[in-house]
């Protein structure tokens, strides 16, 4: 079991290059195709109740704008991508915003990889709910690479956080792939209760079952979650956060919960994320 189809954010943010190099690698790990899918920023919906010729005529001068930028920001996908022996790629231009186009893309992926949002990054800043917004509403887990930089290489050491609910469960099986070729993976239930002993037992028999290498640490925190899976994170050396997302979307509107939250705005490794 391995993944097939990889896609990747592919855009003019100076992350992009990051974004695209560790999408490259986890590709190239497992025997995928990447797509670095770039959208043009006009939504797929102007087009209904008219025709896309007249669409097009009466926003011909920007949608050359924007087509030229974002396939600017392909040439470059296909640079890095073109540089990694073996690895089948493609480019795609696709008319649409870049959350609502990534969470369709999304759809025929195994993985769709993004990076965190970066407030001080001027090509983000029109979308700084994208990040939340693809993983609450993607088919597929999200690889979220943080804006301070990632390993070259991700899911030697994982850390994956299980709470028993079902986005954990999802994540945990959408990262399957990449934890059976992890060197180590360490399980992590926080604040058990009064059964210790037996909190993360069932879901590591499951993994173990599959030939994951994995760890139960059962540990306390008085801090939130998110920041106690982060600090783990650290003491451990992981390179990779496997974890669920919760929240749900409203009109313009997007609201995740307290650990996710934290994750999205202070994640320190790439974290792949399912809702």
């Amino acid at each position: 079991m391995s993944y097939r189809t990889i896609v990747v954010h592919v855009d003019q943010s100076r992350h992009a290059e990051a974004r695209i190099a560790l999408a490259a690698s986890v590709a190239a790990s497992q025997g995928a195709h990447l797509i670095g899918a770039a959208m043009t920023g006009i939504s797929r919906f102007i087009y209904h109740g008219a025709t896309v010729d007249v669409a097009r005529t009466v926003l011909a001068a920007q949608l050359d704008e924007l087509m030229a930028r974002a396939n600017l920001a392909l040439d470059r996908f296909d640079a890095i991508a073109g540089a990694v022996d073996g690895l089948s790629f493609e480019r795609r231009l696709v008319d649409d915003d870049a959350a609502a186009g990534l969470a369709m893309q999304a759809r025929y992926a195994d993985v769709v990889v993004i990076s965190q949002f970066d407030p001080d990054d001027p090509a983000a800043r029109l979308d700084p709910e994208l990040p939340a917004f693809v993983m609450l509403n993607s088919a597929a887990p999200v690889l979220m690479v943080p804006f301070i930089g990632a390993p070259p290489v991700v899911g030697e050491e994982v850390l994956v956080g299980w709470d028993e609910s079902m986005p954990a469960r999802r994540a945990i099986g959408n990262a399957l792939p990449m934890l059976r070729c992890a060197r180590k993976v360490s399980l992590a239930v926080f604040n058990t209760g009064d059964l210790p002993r037996l909190a993360g037992a069932d879901i590591a028999l499951f993994l173990a079952r599959h030939g994951v290498n994995v760890e139960v640490l059962r540990e306390e925190t008085r801090i939130g979650v998110g920041s106690a899976l982060l600090s783990l994170a650290a003491d451990l050396g992981a390179d990779l956060l496997v974890m669920g997302g919760y929240g749900h979307t409203r009109f313009r509107e997007v609201l995740v919960g307290g650990a996710t939250e934290a994750i999205l705005s202070t994640m320190t490794i790439p974290v792949l994320m399912s809702h």
